[in-house]
This record gives C-alpha cells, structure tokens and sequence, in this order.
C-alpha cells in the first residue's frame, strides 16, 4: 500500500518539475529589472565583475548581468534547462552543478546571484559552499520577483489561484538566513513588471511548480478559470502589464 506523500517528498517533485518544460518557462518568465541587478552589486564598484548566477535555470537572470557587461558564469542542476540557457545565452560560461556542490575553484568570484530560487536550496550546506567561491568582500545577492498584490486585480486573480497569502519582503529574503561567513544584509524593492495578454499571463502561472505537480485534469481546469477570469476584466482585455515588485538581498562575503 503506498502512504501520502510527504511535504518533503512533494517539494522534491516541485524542485524537479521544471526541466521537461524548460522551453515554456523560458518564454514566459519574468525577467529581473536592471537596477535591482545594480544595487545588488554596486558595493563592487563599477566595472565588469566575475558573476556566478546560481540555480541559474533558462537563463532570466543571466541575460540581464550579462547586459550590464558582467563576466558570468551560469551554473544549474537541470540538464533541460541548462541547455535552454545555453540556447539563449550561448556565449556564458554554462556548468552543471548545484548550489552545495559549486564547480568552480575557491575565491573565485566577485559575486553569487540567486534568482528565484534560494528556497530549493539546503542553506546549511549550501551557504559555505557560496562562501568557499567567493573572493573576500564578494557579494552573495538574491532576488525575487513577485505580482504587487496591493493592486486589486492581481490579489483577486492569484486568490482565484488558490494563493491568499500575498508575498512579504521579510519572509521571502528569510529563504536566505544570515551566516557566520557574511556580513551586512541589506534589503530593498523594485518596482518592475511584464507584459501580457490573458493567454500568456495563464501560461505564466503555469510554468509555477504547485501547478505543474497538479494531475492533468486539476491542472487544465485551474488554468481554464484563471483564463476565463482574466478575459471578464477590463484590466486584462488584450495587452497589459502585469505590475510587480522585485525583492532584492545583499550580503558581503567577510
């Protein structure tokens, strides 16, 4: 008799849900605003740095550092999503490996960017294994995009989604606890959006990983009444903007 599945077996199938659509994320993720990127590495000073963006996925991140002129080096567990990476970004330096278990040498970058992703990791692993990459006075950086629920159609829509309980700035850089080896956290938020009509926007929240472990016909129903809703207001009628909020952390290597 095979027993319920367990929340950590479930976040294991949630962590690992991405790659056979690495293709459909890619078209329709948000990207990262450019002055978040900024502020986040402006205690490096100006210039071109050594950046490893990590869980590095299709590559959202990285498109936007490698236009602020940045040496990357992209690193991701998921061979699927690696290669669309690749596709996109095909003059990055692209490696697989994990956030415990990083493939580059010791004191080697000038910096470590998270994009969506610090909650997969195993923070007591992988935060001195960050530390171990990064040179003295690196930089370890997270980022998080969200929908700005404080606008009224966005907090109906993802609570027709089943999501009520709108993203804080606190427990969101929470995912990225402090640690011995880094110093002087720093938070701030950015204003940022993305374009969409109802069709993308549906396909968008498609691409989350609650809605891609759901069984197929849970699945298409949730995305047919989120579609539906969509296309019943006038704030969603053909193209729109989608208004977000990006949350950014800041931590410096000792």
């Amino acid at each position: 008799m095979v027993g319920p599945v367990t929340s950590d077996e479930l976040s294991a199938r949630r962590a690992n849900s991405f790659g056979v659509h690495a293709a459909t994320y890619a078209e329709h993720r948000p990207d990262y605003p450019a002055a978040a990127i900024r502020w986040s590495l402006a205690p490096l000073g100006e210039g071109a740095h050594r950046v490893l963006d990590l869980a590095a996925g299709t590559g959202k991140l990285t498109g936007g550092l490698v236009a602020e002129g940045h040496h990357v080096t992209a690193v991701e567990p998921d061979e699927a999503m690696l290669s669309e990476l690749v596709r996109h970004h095909g003059g990055v330096r692209a490696l697989p490996g994990t956030a415990e278990r990083i493939p580059v040498p010791d004191a080697t970058m000038d910096a470590v960017v998270v994009g969506q992703a610090f909650h997969w990791f195993n923070a007591t692993k992988a935060l001195p294994e960050i530390a171990r990459v990064l040179r003295p006075g690196g930089i370890l950086a997270g980022l998080w995009n969200s929908d700005d629920y404080s606008v009224p159609w966005v907090e109906e829509f993802h609570r027709a989604a089943g999501d009520d309980r709108p993203p804080k700035m606190d427990g969101t850089v929470d995912n990225m606890p402090p640690h011995p080896l880094f110093r002087d956290p720093e938070t701030r938020e950015f204003p940022h959006h993305q374009r969409r009509t109802a069709e993308s926007l549906v396909a968008t929240i498609g691409t989350y990983s609650y809605t891609l472990v759901m069984p197929r016909a849970e699945r298409e129903k949730l995305l047919d009444d989120l579609l539906q809703f969509l296309r019943t207001h006038p704030e969603t009628t053909g193209e729109f903007d989608v208004p977000m909020v990006t949350y950014a952390k800041r931590t410096t290597r000792v």
